[in-house]
Order: structure tokens, then sequence, then C-alpha cells
């Protein structure tokens, strides 16, 4: 029996609220997928604007070993994030990064996409609070990893209605930046 796993490290600086966004994800796949998620996190000396590290495993079978050593799905946010763990990127993953804050080499034996993500939210929404839902957006359209209405359902339970637009305008404008990138 084959095995669907997706094992994914969201990378960044503290308050970019990348830790959200992957507990977000484990939490669709779980409550909303009929899936096994874990989600584990680090954060730098500093957590707000330290570095953070959180690994996402999600799979339709058991998950025995917690722990990501080489991720098929690698998401940096921030320079130091990049240098830090674009060599950890399984050969083939993908390596997705932000055009503002990271400058990529093609050193790395992954597919590399980079996206205008803050850029976007500034333009678009005008607040980078919703930053972190607009890259899970981008994440999950380019990869289908879980459905689009599962991250909508546990954004409606996280969440007040009143940040119900912002995220759902975030997570939009991510799905359709990352779905012109789907395989």
């Amino acid at each position: 029996m084959d095995t669907t796993r997706y094992r994914i490290i969201f990378s960044g600086s503290g308050g970019q609220g990348l830790v959200s966004a992957a507990i977000i994800l484990a939490e669709a796949a779980v409550l909303h997928e009929n899936l096994e998620a874990v989600q584990s996190q680090s954060y730098g000396a500093a957590a707000r604007g330290g570095a953070t590290r959180s690994d996402v495993i999600i799979s339709d079978g058991p998950i025995n070993m917690p722990k990501i050593f080489q991720p098929g799905i690698l998401l940096c946010m921030t320079q130091e994030a990049y240098n830090k763990f674009s060599n950890l990127i399984r050969p083939g993953g993908l390596l997705i990064t932000d055009k503002k804050f990271v400058k990529t080499t093609r050193k790395v034996d992954a597919r590399q996409i980079e996206l205008a993500l803050y850029q976007t939210v500034m333009d678009e929404i005008g607040n980078p609070v919703v930053l972190n839902i607009c890259v899970l957006g981008a994440l999950i359209g380019m990869c289908g990893i879980v459905k689009k209405s599962s991250v909508e359902k546990v954004l409606a339970d996280k969440f007040p209605a009143s940040f119900m637009s912002g995220n759902q305008m975030a997570l939009d404008i991510g799905f359709e930046m990352g779905f012109e990138f789907a395989q």
C-alpha cells in the first residue's frame, strides 16, 4: 500500500506567524481530512525576530518518526532561514521563498519557487498580519495537501468573525498565487 506523506518545514522569523500557519495546516489535515499529522516548532534566541522553524508531517498512514531530516517542502520567509535550512531539502523537493526577503541561489537541488507574497499582501490587503495565511494558501494551492475549505473551517474556529475577512482574502490570494505553480 502506498502512503501519501508530506514533510514540510515552515521557516522564517518570530512574529511572522509561520508556527500558527503550520498548526492550522496540521489541524485541517486531522480534523477535516481524516489524515494523521504531527507538528513541532523551535525558536531562535528571541521569540519575536529570532529564527523560527515549524515542522509538519501529514500522512494517510501512521507517522512513526515525528522529526524531519529532509523535508519534501521547505518554506523560507527570511534570508537567515534560507541560509540555515535550504541545504536540508530533499533532492527534487520544493523550496518556496518570498521575493522580498530571500535572495536565492541555484545551488539547491530542488524546484525553487519565488513568490511576491509579502508585497501582494501589502498591495491588496495593506496589513502584514495575514502574511502567514497567504503563505499557507500558496502552499495548499501549489501542493493540494489539504482542501482550502478545510483550512477555512480551522480559521473560522480559531479566530473571531471580525478577523475572517482578512484571513479569507489572504488565503484566497495565496491559493491563487500557488495554484499557478501546481503540478
